[in-house]
C-alpha cells in the first residue's frame, strides 16, 4: 500500500470512531431526557391524586385539609412503602414529605443524570389549599 492509502485508511477509522462516540453520547442523552420527562409526568399524576386527597373530607377517605402521608400513600394507586414514605414505579422512586400546607414529592429516576454521578432527580412541591405545583429539576 502506498502512503496515501494508509493515510486515508487511518482517517477513515478515526472518522468512524468519532461517529460511533457521538452516536453513543446522543443515545445516552436521549435516555436521560426521556427518564426526566417520565419522572415529571409521574410527579404530576401523583400530585393530582394528592390534591384530590387533600380536599376530600375525612369521612370519605380524604385528608380533610391536611397531609397525612401514611394515609395518602395507599390512595395513590401504587405500592406504598410506609417505612420510607415512598412509591416505586418503572420510572423511578418517589419519596413524600409534608410540612404544614406543603407536600413535597422527590422523584429519583432510573438513569444517571446530567452530572454523570447521580440519578435524575426532580422535586415537586404542592400547596394544599391552592393546589399550586412547583416543579424543580435537580439533576
Amino acid at each position: 500500500m502506498g502512503t496515501q492509502q494508509l493515510i486515508l485508511l487511518v482517517l477513515g477509522v478515526v472518522i468512524i470512531g468519532i461517529s460511533i462516540a457521538v452516536g453513543i453520547a446522543m443515545f445516552n442523552n436521549h435516555l436521560v431526557r426521556s427518564n426526566r420527562i417520565a419522572v415529571i409526568g409521574d410527579l404530576t399524576a401523583l400530585a393530582s391524586v394528592a390534591a384530590s386527597y387533600y380536599k376530600t373530607p375525612a369521612e370519605m377517605g380524604g385528608g380533610a385539609g391536611t397531609w397525612d402521608v401514611d394515609l395518602l400513600g395507599p390512595s395513590l394507586g401504587h405500592i406504598y412503602n410506609s417505612s420510607s414514605n415512598s412509591i416505586f414505579t418503572e420510572n423511578g422512586i418517589y419519596a413524600f414529605s409534608s410540612s404544614g400546607d406543603l407536600l413535597t414529592i422527590l422523584g429519583t429516576g432510573t438513569e444517571i443524570g446530567s452530572n454523570d454521578s447521580t440519578n435524575v432527580q426532580v422535586s415537586l412541591t404542592l400547596t394544599g389549599e391552592s393546589s399550586e405545583m412547583i416543579t424543580t429539576v435537580i439533576n
